[in-house]
C-alpha cells in the first residue's frame, strides 16, 4: 500500500496538465483535506527534488479582477486578493518538471 505522498508524486509526474488540490485529492483517493494536503505537497517538493524533479506552481488568479498571485513563497491558496478583496480564487495548479 503506497502512502499519501507516494500517490501524490506518483500522480503529478504521470499528469499531463497542471493540477488542483481538489483533483489531486480525487486522483489520489484520500480523506485528508485540501488544507492537509497542501502540507503533504511542501514535503513532496522536497523529496521531488531529491528524485531529480522540481514542483512547479501555476500561480492563484483572483476571478474578480484577474490578478495573479506570483512570487508566492506558499503552496496554499491565497484568502482574498491584494487589489480588490475578492475572496473568489482560482487555486493554484502544480505539476512536475524533470530538473
Amino acid at each position: 500500500m503506497e502512502t499519501v505522498r507516494e500517490r501524490l508524486i506518483k500522480a503529478l509526474i504521470e499528469s499531463r496538465e497542471p493540477l488542483t488540490v481538489n483533483q489531486l485529492q480525487i486522483i489520489v483517493n484520500t480523506e485528508l483535506k485540501p488544507s492537509e494536503l497542501y502540507d503533504e505537497l511542501e514535503h513532496v517538493k522536497k523529496t521531488l527534488k531529491r528524485l531529480g524533479y522540481r514542483l512547479e506552481v501555476v500561480p492563484a488568479i483572483c476571478r474578480n479582477c484577474g490578478y495573479e498571485f506570483r512570487d508566492r513563497e506558499r503552496l496554499k491558496k491565497p484568502g482574498r486578493c491584494p487589489r480588490c478583496k475578492s475572496e473568489r480564487i482560482e487555486p493554484p495548479r502544480f505539476y512536475v518538471e524533470p530538473l
